[in-house]
Parts: structure tokens; C-alpha cells; sequence
């Protein structure tokens, strides 16, 4: 197919623009199911990008590894910011379409124009500490993580030495964001109704504008707190870095480690936990000699938790693919399709031991994800400690049965069930201790007391989870 460009706009052979096009919707049955299905129809009909409809909205989806590059890589030519969007700039994007609420908080994975450069560099300043394993408040992390999981899977074996457990609800997703709670600073387990709220906002459900509402409130407020009384947490260390930052826009950029640390890992653990399960005796025994992060890498080749990443729009009429793209037309880059080109596929040995860094889970270019590292940590710990705790883990259900949901920008399991054996003698849960290379005056880290567990609206959630052994 070829293209060529008219004077007004993205166009085909026939002169038909992007809002002409009328796109089949891209979040159907099959898309659930099997995307990849989905993805091959649409690189055999339209080339490496595609129009397609996102929940009413038409937009472009890039498919091709090749093209997906050219757009990461290319901030002036393909802008973030939402600012850039013609049709929403014309009001032909509606009110009540269900990615508005995540989309509207201009965060730094959001943020377009001159300003985000020094949001991008303060944010790396403030993630260093927890990301750079020298420091020790990287250190007081992975000790915190290692407490958590713990906590998670001495309340799955509450159910009994031997069960069924669903490791999705009841430790991929709290893990990360009890990890983001302490990384915010929240004090004791204040932080569990907004992780709650959390939840709701990335299922899209209709709950999710008022849980956003709540949920930046409660940021807010939290942001008061590290501005009058700063602390050893990433909200101090982004305020330190980047002092102009007001309450609204420093509670965005939380919203955003929330968000960051929060499904994207959740996801990784399980998708790993399945790999490891299901793979062959090379992946477990991989496992134990410590490559859990190849393994992850892996993974996320196959199966990237973030499918399609925030949109970009072009800044000027460009060629893309077979079509030109019009300016402000908004484009998605799917890093899910762009891993099945053929041109990238091809080139993956997948008996390697050593999997290839060229896929684009974690974005690419200037704005490549900037907790990467920090989330490659909390996924490692959380599956490292799953396999050293359960003396036994295996799927209740064929891997090919397992539920999927998918959302514009995610992709993970709805549940993982597992049927689990932990040893007759449980192994003492890890805590957190003070190391010698804590800096003097900083707090280590301190899980909630039992009681304020209990009472939390997340803890009461989890303990309704638990089924008896068997």
C-alpha cells in the first residue's frame, strides 16, 4: 500500500483522512484473548502502523519494530503531551471517554513541552538513592521488599501448609504497591486505601474517575506533609531536586510512582512465576543459580506487561508505515506488536542464554522509563523470595487456560491459581535491619504493627482471600 499527503491531513491512496478511515475498534473479544491474533490482521492489512479505535476515539497504532523506534527515539518529531492533540484541542474527543482520567494528570510520562526536561532530570535524581544498589537506601529497600513478600506469603499459608492460592491478587498486586507506599513515605498502613484506590483507576472500571479524585487528595495532602517535614522518600528526594514543584504537581508525579511501581511489576512477577512453572527444568534451574533477572528479561520479550505505551503525536505531517501521518494525529506505540516483527522476531535466538536488551519493554530513547531498574528490583526479590519460601509451587490450571485481561496499556493475568506446599517448619520471615551503611539520621525501614495490618482496608481484603488447605 502506498501512501501520499494531502494538504490537511493523514491520508491513503484514496485521499481518506485518519477520522475517515472509520477503524475497527482495537479492544475487542479477540484482542482479550489473543492480541497477537489481532496484531498480525492488522500489520497484514495496513503495514507497521495502523488506525484503529480506541473506546470512540480513532488513533494510530505503531506496529512495526522499526517504526516503533523512529517515534521513541524522536521527541521533537513526535511529542508527548496531551496539548498536542488536534482533535482533542477541537473538542471531538469526548468528555466521558474512559482513558481521559489517566491520561489528564500531566505527569513525567505524560508531560510534553520545555518544562519536562527538568522534571525528567529531578526525577532521576530522586530515584537514584533506591536504584543505585551503593547507597543505602537501596539497600533498606530490598530489605523492606523482602519483608513484604514475606508478609504476603506467611498470610497465604494461613490457609494451610498445603492450597490454593490466587498469587496474582494475593502477591503480585499488593507487592509492588505496598513497595510504592513505602517508597512515598506513607506512614504506618495509611497508605492502603489509596492503594486500593490505586487498583481501581488502572482496572478503568467505572469507579475509576471518583477512585482518581480520592486518590490525588490523598497524594496531595501526603505532599503537605514532605514539604513542612521531609524524610528519607522518594517525595523529599524529588522536592530536594526539584524545589519549584507545587503540591498539585509534586501529588502528580506520586500518582505516577503509584502507577509506575504498581501493575508493570505486579505483571512481570506473575508472568515470570508462569515461565519459571510451566518452562522446562532449564528455566527453574536457571532460577536457582540466580538468573532470575534473565529470566524476567525473557519475559518481557514474549509477554511485556505494557503493551502499548502513552500516546505521542506528530508535530508535522510525516510518513509512517504506508500513510502519512497528520499533525496531531495521535500515535500508540504497541512494544507487544512491534516484538512479533518479523524484523525483531527474526534476529531473538530463543535458546540463548543470554536473551537480547533491544526490546522496547521499558520504552527507548530520552524517555525510556526511569524507574526501570527500581521495578527490575522489586519483580527479582518478590519472585526470588516466591521459590525460596514455597517448597512447591504448580499452576491448578493449564497455562494455556489461565485468564488474561487487557486494557489499552496493560496486559497481565486477571488470576494466577496455584496449588502450593510450604515446609512443616515455616521459615521466619525476613525483616528489615539497620546495615552499616545507613546514613546517619535516616529511619530503616518499619512494617505497620499487626494491628494496623488488620485494620486496613487492603489487609481486610487480602485476609478474605485466603482459602483453607487442603
Amino acid at each position: 500500500m502506498e501512501s501520499e499527503a494531502g494538504g490537511n491531513g493523514s491520508v491513503g491512496v484514496d485521499g481518506t483522512r485518519l477520522e475517515e478511515l472509520s477503524p475497527q475498534p482495537l479492544l475487542t473479544r479477540d484482542y482479550e484473548t489473543r492480541p497477537s491474533l489481532v496484531y498480525e490482521r492488522l500489520r497484514q492489512r495496513h503495514g507497521p502502523v495502523a488506525p484503529v479505535d480506541l473506546l470512540g476515539v480513532p488513533a494510530w497504532l505503531v506496529l512495526g519494530y522499526r517504526e516503533a523506534l523512529q517515534v521513541l527515539q524522536d521527541d521533537d518529531g513526535w511529542p508527548k503531551g496531551l496539548e498536542n492533540w488536534r482533535a482533542r484541542s477541537d473538542g471531538e474527543v469526548p468528555a466521558d471517554w474512559p482513558l481521559g482520567p489517566s491520561l489528564e494528570v500531566n505527569h513525567v510520562l505524560i508531560q510534553g513541552g520545555p518544562g519536562h526536561g527538568q522534571l525528567r532530570t529531578a526525577w532521576d535524581a530522586a530515584l537514584k538513592p533506591f536504584q543505585d544498589p551503593a547507597h543505602p537506601q537501596a539497600k533498606r529497600l530490598k530489605a523492606a521488599v523482602t519483608a513484604y513478600a514475606d508478609e504476603l506469603i506467611t498470610l497465604v499459608g494461613q490457609g494451610g501448609g498445603t492450597g490454593v492460592a490466587d498469587l496474582s491478587a494475593q502477591f503480585s498486586r499488593p507487592l509492588p504497591l505496598m513497595v510504592a507506599s513505602h517508597l512515598l513515605g506513607f506512614p504506618g498502613s495509611q497508605g492502603d486505601d489509596a492503594l486500593m484506590d490505586m487498583w481501581r483507576v488502572l482496572d478503568a472500571g467505572p469507579d475509576a474517575e471518583p477512585a482518581l479524585e480520592r486518590l490525588l487528595a490523598t497524594l496531595a495532602e501526603l505532599a503537605a506533609v514532605k514539604l513542612k517535614e521531609p524524610g528519607d522518600d522518594f517525595p523529599s528526594q524529588l522536592l530536594a531536586a526539584h524545589p519549584g514543584l507545587s503540591l498539585d504537581e509534586l501529588a502528580r508525579e506520586l500518582f505516577m510512582l503509584l502507577g509506575m511501581t504498581s501493575d508493570h511489576v505486579g505483571i512481570l512477577m506473575s508472568n515470570t512465576v508462569v515461565e519459571v512453572i510451566s518452562g522446562d527444568g532449564g528455566v527453574r534451574a536457571s532460577l536457582s543459580a540466580g538468573m532470575i533477572r534473565e529470566t524476567m528479561n525473557r519475559v518481557v520479550m514474549r509477554k511485556p506487561p505494557l503493551v502499548n505505551f502513552v500516546p505521542r503525536f506528530a508535530a508535522e505531517d510525516t510518513a509512517l508505515g504506508n500513510y502519512t501521518i497528520r499533525a496531531g494525529d495521535p500515535v500508540w506505540v504497541s512494544s507487544a506488536a512491534a516484538h512479533a516483527d518479523p524484523l525483531f522476531a527474526g534476529h531473538v535466538a530463543p535458546n540463548s542464554a543470554i536473551s537480547t536488551r533491544a526490546h522496547l519493554s521499558w520504552g527507548a530513547g530520552r524517555r525510556q522509563c526511569p524507574a526501570r531498574e527500581l521495578a527490575s528490583t522489586v519483580a527479582a526479590v518478590g519472585v526470588g523470595r516466591l521459590f525460596e519460601r514455597f517448597s512447591h509451587l504448580d499452576l491448578a490450571l493449564p497455562a494455556d487456560q489461565l485468564p488474561w485481561r487487557s486494557s489499552p496499556f496493560m496486559r497481565g493475568l486477571r488470576s494466577l491459581p496455584v496449588r502450593y506446599e510450604l515446609p512443616s517448619v515455616p521459615e521466619r520471615p525476613a525483616v528489615p535491619k539497620a546495615t552499616p551503611e545507613s546514613a546517619p539520621g535516616t529511619a530503616d525501614p518499619v512494617l505497620p504493627d499487626r494491628s494496623a495490618r488488620q485494620r486496613s482496608s487492603l489487609w481486610r481484603y487480602l485476609t478474605g482471600l485466603i482459602r483453607n488447605g487442603r
